[in-house]
């Protein structure tokens, strides 16, 4: 079991490897709300004027919008506001998702299973720092970072296999989410009041 650090807010952005990289270049200097509502809005932009169907490079324009919030990673999300990068950077992911998804004509359903393993680690996230179990650093690294599956999908609409590589992204996504959940919760100590009803039964 890994301590909680001070600031959850961290945790919650869910940054990989590449967002935690740009963040250690500018050392917490960058205040992470403003980068964070750029890349969203650029983004959001991007995606109504229809280039989540392309098959060029230009499917990789809101992924590398949105890594504008890389850089905030490493700030202390301090700020009276900061609470709100979390959910952006899930509403600009899940969105981009859906958007790249529907527009390649993947199934609906495995759209849905991608998502909802990326909601099910969010959701236990949130519910296991409330319970002071701070998910593992490596957990982010091998879950990709909101950033990494931003760029998988792109590069999936770039090679036209979009469907394909959302099946693999759903098996392994729930594969490694699902088994850290429960071997971590299983490894868990119980509560007080858990242990106070063990000792009264025996």
């Amino acid at each position: 079991m890994i301590p909680v650090p001070h600031s959850r807010l961290v945790a919650y952005r869910d940054d990989g490897p590449l967002s935690r990289g740009m963040g250690m270049i500018v050392a917490g200097q960058l205040p992470p709300l403003p980068p964070a509502l750029a890349g969203a809005f650029v983004t959001a932009v991007l995606l109504l004027v229809g280039v989540a169907g392309t098959e060029g490079l230009a499917v990789f324009a809101p992924a590398v919008a949105l890594l504008l919030a890389g850089p905030g990673s490493s700030h202390a999300h301090d700020g009276r506001l900061d609470w709100l990068v979390p959910p952006i950077l899930r509403l600009t992911e899940y969105v981009f998702v859906a958007a790249v998804g529907f527009a390649h004509d993947v199934p609906p359903f495995v759209i849905v299973l991608v998502l909802g393993a990326m909601a099910f680690h969010h959701y236990d996230v949130v519910y296991r720092l409330r319970q002071k179990v701070y998910p593992p650093p490596w957990l982010a690294t091998l879950g990709l970072g909101w950033e990494g599956r931003m760029l998988l999908v792109a590069l999936a609409g770039l090679a036209g296999m979009v469907t394909p590589v959302y099946l693999l992204l759903t098996a392994y996504l729930w594969g490694l989410f699902a088994w850290e959940s429960l071997t971590c919760w299983l490894a868990a100590p119980r509560t007080g009041l858990d242990a106070a009803d063990l000792g009264a039964e025996d």
